[in-house]
C-alpha cells in the first residue's frame, strides 16, 4: 500500500475518534478559531453567486459562514472523515444553511473538474496532508482563473501555549518523539513562507501571508484540560500510551500550569495562526484581476 494511503487510513481512524470531542466542545473551539475563519473570508474576496470549496471542513467552518454570505451561491464542504462532515451537515440544518453539499475525499485527489470554483479555503488542514505539493496543485486546478485560495496553519509551538502547556505536561511523563518535519503534524507548516512556496510552485500569484492571534477561553483550568484532552490530536494520541496514574499526573501538571492564565473567572490562553492567500492567474468572468488583500 502506498505510504500516502497508509497515512490517510490512519488519519481517518484518528479523526473519526476525535469527532465526538469536536462536537462536544464545538462552541469553545469555534470561538477560539473564529478570528482565523474571519481572516480567511476577508482574504477570499467572495461575492454572492460564487461557488466555493472548503477543504478539510471538519465540523463545517469556515464553510458554513461562507455559505451564509452566498445566498445564491453554493459551498462544497470536503473532508477525509465522514463522521466530521455528518456534524457539519447537522450544524448546517440547525443554522438554516441550505446552500451546501458535502463530499468525502482526499485533498490531493479532488473529484471536481478544472476551474470549477471561484474560491477555495483550507483552515488548519495543510499540516495533515500526506503530499502538500500535490494537494496545492489540486486546489489550483479546481480554481477558476482569478480565483483565490486562502488557508491557515499554526505557527511554532512556543507561540501557541494553548496546546504547548498540555504537551509539556505529557512529555514529563512519557517520551514524545519530535515530529518529522516532512510528515503530517500540527506544526509542520509553521515556518514563514512554507505555504507561500507551495502556492508559488502551483502557479499562484499575488501571494501574501499574515499572522492572526487567537485565544482559547474556558471556564476553568479543569475545563481547559477536558477540551484539550478530548479534541487535540497529538494530546489524545499521547494520552492513549500511558496508564491511568500517569494520565492523572499529566492532568494535574497541565491544570497547574494553565492556572497562570486564569483571570476574572476565565482561563484565556493565547495562540497564533498564519493565513496565506494567493490568486490563480487570469481573469474571473469580465472582472479585472483583483489586487491582493491588505495583509
Amino acid at each position: 500500500m502506498p505510504r500516502s494511503e497508509e497515512v490517510r487510513n490512519a488519519q481517518r481512524a484518528t479523526w473519526a475518534g476525535l469527532a465526538a470531542g469536536w462536537d462536544k466542545w464545538g462552541s469553545v473551539i469555534m470561538d477560539q478559531l473564529g478570528p482565523v475563519g474571519a481572516a480567511i473570508i476577508e482574504g477570499l474576496d467572495i461575492a454572492d453567486g460564487h461557488r466555493h470549496l472548503d477543504i478539510a471542513s471538519g465540523t463545517g467552518e469556515p464553510g458554513l459562514s461562507i455559505a451564509k454570505r452566498l445566498p445564491t451561491g453554493r459551498v462544497v464542504l470536503t473532508d477525509l472523515v465522514p463522521e466530521m462532515l455528518d456534524i457539519a451537515t447537522r450544524r448546517a440544518r440547525a443554522q438554516g444553511v441550505a446552500n451546501i453539499e458535502t463530499t468525502v475525499c482526499s485533498a490531493d485527489d479532488l473529484p471536481f473538474d478544472d476551474a470549477t470554483f471561484d474560491s477555495v479555503s483550507v483552515r488548519f488542514g495543510y499540516m495533515f496532508f500526506p503530499d502538500v505539493a500535490k494537494a496545492t496543485a489540486e486546489f489550483a486546478r479546481v480554481l477558476k482563473p482569478g480565483g483565490r485560495l486562502c488557508s491557515s496553519v499554526w505557527v511554532k509551538p512556543e507561540e501557541n501555549p494553548w496546546t504547548a502547556i498540555a504537551m509539556r505536561a505529557i512529555a514529563a511523563e512519557t517520551v514524545v518523539a519530535p515530529p518529522d518535519r516532512d510528515a503530517p503534524n500540527m506544526f509542520r507548516c509553521a515556518a514563514p513562507g512554507y505555504v507561500s512556496d507551495l502556492y508559488e510552485s502551483a502557479g499562484l500569484r499575488d501571494i501574501a501571508e499574515w499572522d492572526v492571534p487567537v485565544e482559547l477561553v474556558t471556564e476553568s483550568p479543569e475545563q481547559y484540560w477536558k477540551v484539550i484532552s478530548e479534541h487535540v490530536s497529538p494530546a489524545v494520541a499521547a494520552l492513549r500510551q500511558v496508564d491511568e496514574a500517569a494520565r492523572e499526573r499529566i492532568r494535574a501538571h497541565a491544570i497547574a500550569d494553565v492556572s497562570a492564565f486564569e483571570k476574572n473567572g476565565k482561563v484565556r490562553v493565547p495562540g497564533m495562526a498564519r493565513c496565506i492567500v494567493g490568486r490563480k492567474q487570469g481573469t474571473r468572468g469580465t472582472r479585472p484581476n483583483d489586487d491582493p488583500p491588505n495583509a
